[in-house]
């Protein structure tokens, strides 16, 4: 049982002012697997209060010195690496060779990537009698989302600390436990006091506090379209920086050259990855009608190599994190069948002898088109759509006819029309045949997948004020 009723503020694990706990679900048991205070205001305001104080000192620290706290920052967080596998599995139910090999480093990358990224980052540019300097934007908040603890919590820290900002996060209550372990990675790294701070709590007391608070000068959201929209709102009250990362519903559009049965482990790989909780999930696969039949079958052939089960097994797929999520999948693949697909995979209720875990099949509905829900409307779960297209300009018409633009996928031999159908696709991030993972890479979306970018020296950027200074001697 893992008790993290305690804030990180100011360098120190303190008591909350209020006495309300949440008990935090392991989703493969349904069992407690531990306990969070609930943060109130006056927490949010000691938190806000030590970053704040700290500002003035931490900003003006040099590019070196922050160079060399990152890199102490990933030799911990190796030294924790145990620790944050079993965390993770344990909170979100994610397979162990998937919290390995994905959610632990996926955090580690960013913390490296930031470091590097920042021994050729320019601060200053002169253009003749004029000096352009970028300044770290104050104190930032972060609130981050349940499905990758680590990935988007890391990015949004290491960019900050490169910048020179200190923070105030508030991580998800589904799944705060690595967000405990990094704050004692930062202890054990040096962080200065008041330059990381934590604070769990609900979103409607933490998050809307944060987003809201004239101390804090720069908001960095995960989540939701709709909360996405609530940040927004909060911090145009003092017309604060806001930077979104919202949903998605990505397109995979796979080409008539495409090997039918590389291209179905590609399409069931992307869906079935984090048991579907993904915004860059593609969840719409574009095909040629001709390839339906035989694409069809081979992911059929592919699926039962993604076996669901105990995140301590040797399965690929693990539980949805909660029974409300277990719920809202339910729903739409029960409206998917309503709306007229044709379910081909997968389908209602739990996998067998799966009675105890939020676990879910890994469905495919074929016959879909892009007006029906399931086509429209994030999931969140391990659900495909299939949809299929005659000529290659339907295929990227229906790709973009989403009001997300996260991400997007193509499979396909050809090159000269993988970068045509790439660069027609209106989304941030556009992965052709399943090129490796980039962390220099800008990471964010067009449309209402979000406002600004993350990773590399891009998400560096998200944490600086521009100033220009005029009439400088040269």
């Amino acid at each position: 049982m893992r008790n993290y009723i305690n804030h990180y503020i100011n360098g120190e694990w303190v008591e909350s002012s209020g006495s309300e706990t949440m008990e935090v679900i392991n989703p493969a048991t349904e069992e407690v697997a531990g306990r969070i205070s609930l943060g109130t205001q006056e927490d949010l305001n000691r938190a806000v209060k030590a970053a704040r104080e700290t500002f003035p000192h931490f900003s003006t620290t040099s590019k070196e010195y922050r160079i060399e706290l990152l890199e102490s920052i990933a030799k911990e967080y190796k030294n924790r690496k145990s620790d944050l596998i079993d965390a993770i599995t344990e909170e979100l139910g994610s397979p162990v060779g998937i919290t390995e090999n994905v959610h632990y480093k996926m955090g580690l990358g960013h913390f490296e990537t930031a470091a590097e990224q920042l021994k050729d980052f320019e601060f200053t540019e002169r253009r003749g009698g004029t000096l352009i300097k970028k300044e770290p934007i104050g104190v930032s908040g972060l609130i981050t989302p349940w499905n990758f603890p680590t990935n988007q919590t890391s990015t949004k820290i290491a960019s900050a600390l490169a910048a020179g900002s200190p923070v105030v996060l508030k991580p998800a209550e589904l799944t705060p436990f690595a967000a405990v372990i990094l704050a004692e990675i930062f202890e054990a790294a040096g962080v200065p006091k008041g330059v990381f701070n934590l604070v769990n709590g609900t979103g409607e007391t933490i998050g809307n506090g944060i987003s809201a608070h004239p101390d804090i000068d720069f908001v960095s959201f995960t989540g939701s379209g709709g909360v996405g929209q609530k940040v927004s709102e909060n911090a145009a009250k003092t017309v604060k920086k806001v930077a979104l990362e919202l949903g998605g519903k990505s397109p995979m559009v796979i080409l008539e050259d495409a090997d039918v049965k590389k291209a179905a482990k590609a399409a069931v790989t992307n869906v079935v990855m984090n048991s579907g909780q993904v915004c860059t999930a593609a969840t719409r696969t574009i095909i040629p009608q001709k390839m339906h039949d035989d694409f069809i079958e081979a992911v059929k052939e592919v699926l039962p190599g993604y076996p669901v089960g105990d995140p301590h097994g040797p399965n690929m797929v693990g539980p949805l994190v909660a029974e409300k999520q277990w719920d809202r999948v339910q729903g739409y693949i029960e409206l998917g069948v309503k709306e007229g697909a044709t379910l081909v995979a997968g389908g209602t209720g739990k996998p067998d002898g799966l009675e105890k875990g939020y676990y879910v099949k890994p469905t495919v509905f074929t016959d879909v088109n892009n007006d029906m829900t399931i086509a429209r409307e994030e999931i969140f779960g391990p659900v495909m759509s299939v949809l299929t297209y005659d000529e290659l300009d339907e295929a990227v018409d229906i790709a973009n006819d989403t009001v997300y633009g996260l991400a997007g996928y193509v499979v396909g031999e050809d090159e000269e029309k993988l970068q045509d159908v790439a660069s027609r696709l209106q989304a941030g991030r556009i992965t052709v045949n399943n090129a490796k993972m980039d962390f220099t890479a800008p990471f964010g979306g067009y449309k209402q997948s979000g406002v600004g970018r993350e990773w590399g020296d891009y998400g560096i950027e998200e944490y600086l004020e521009v100033k220009a200074v005029l009439g400088m001697p040269s």
